[in-house]
């Protein structure tokens, strides 16, 4: 089963905030050629790790921070029609309240316009060690009150090296050197100190997405070290931090701005119109591609340099 998150619809069309869809696997289905009762609870499950990604808290390493977590106390559904094999479906979540301890969400399964399947689950905040309860805390409720008004759950911030370089660092330490095992020596230089950097945090305050902005040249931006949480990735993080490089590029003046992309990250940049030139290459043994974006009428320049 697969998932991703998709536009929220208005509380006319679905009486729920967030969607997300999935198509049921064969592997999902019973001897009634329908899908197993007890696999429906699991559709709710995963579509609440995409509410966890949606509002920018990689679960665990959050709940660290906010000093305990959480646990199901009750899991209701209520069963209206059946789905079938291959099916698309869109699982909606929304949180309805917060107690001093619990956590509220309503869920539901469609398919189409149908509503297959209603629920609640209750969660309760607690001690890890322990498993006592403890209040939600302040933090998350904001952060859950914010998400379901469809208000921003993060905060850019672009700055130097002096105000962002140990938020930028803790990102591309985690993405670069532990996850990409690129050596730690490769990944530090003098340039980040004259570097323009970005930097997404979410509502615990963890950094979770960067990226800097260079002088290539004379008139030419260069964007590197594009990082987001691999918890995080899929959403709209990375495409945040491109924007305001970008965006940053052009208000100091440059005609255009350049990258080095790598080969699996090529279309994330080309939608946001940057076009590939020259000849792939290896940077640090991982496949590249340099790519370009043009302010203006393009400027001639070198493939190898970028």
């Amino acid at each position: 089963m697969t998932t991703a998150p998709v536009s929220p619809r208005s509380d006319a069309d679905r009486p729920m905030l967030r969607d997300f869809r999935l198509r049921v696997r064969w592997a999902e289905v019973d001897m009634q050629k329908i899908v197993f009762n007890a696999h429906y609870l699991m559709y709710l499950d995963t579509a609440m790790a995409e509410y966890w990604r949606a509002l920018a808290l990689p679960y665990e390493a959050s709940m660290q921070a906010l000093g305990g977590d959480l646990y199901v106390k009750k899991a209701t559904l209520e069963y209206h029609a059946s789905a079938r094999s291959d099916d698309l479906l869109e699982v909606a979540l929304r949180c309805t309240r917060v107690g001093t301890s619990s956590i509220v969400f309503e869920g539901a399964v469609f398919r189409g316009d149908r509503l297959l399947v209603s629920g609640e689950l209750v969660y309760v905040f607690a001690d890890p060690a322990s498993q006592t309860a403890r209040p939600v805390p302040d933090a998350l409720r904001a952060v859950l009150a914010d998400f379901e008004a469809r208000r921003p759950v993060t905060a850019l911030r672009t700055g130097g090296w002096d105000t962002l370089g140990e938020a930028a660092g803790r990102v591309r330490t985690a993405v670069f050197v532990e996850e990409q095992g690129i050596a730690a020596e490769e990944e530090w230089d003098a340039e980040d100190a004259t570097a323009v950097h970005a930097v997404v945090f979410n509502r615990v305050g963890a950094p979770v997405a960067t990226g800097r902005l260079l002088r290539h040249a004379p008139g030419v931006g260069r964007i590197g070290r594009m990082a987001v949480d691999r918890l995080l990735r899929g959403g709209a993080l990375g495409r945040a931090v491109l924007d305001a490089l970008v965006e940053q590029s052009r208000l100091r003046g440059d005609a255009a701005v350049v990258l080095n992309s790598q080969r699996s990250a090529e279309r994330f940049y080309a939608r946001a119109g940057f076009a590939p030139f020259g000849e792939p290459f290896d940077e640090v043994g991982i496949p590249h591609i340099a790519m370009r974006l043009d302010f203006g009428p393009p400027i001639q320049m070198s493939s190898a340099s970028a």
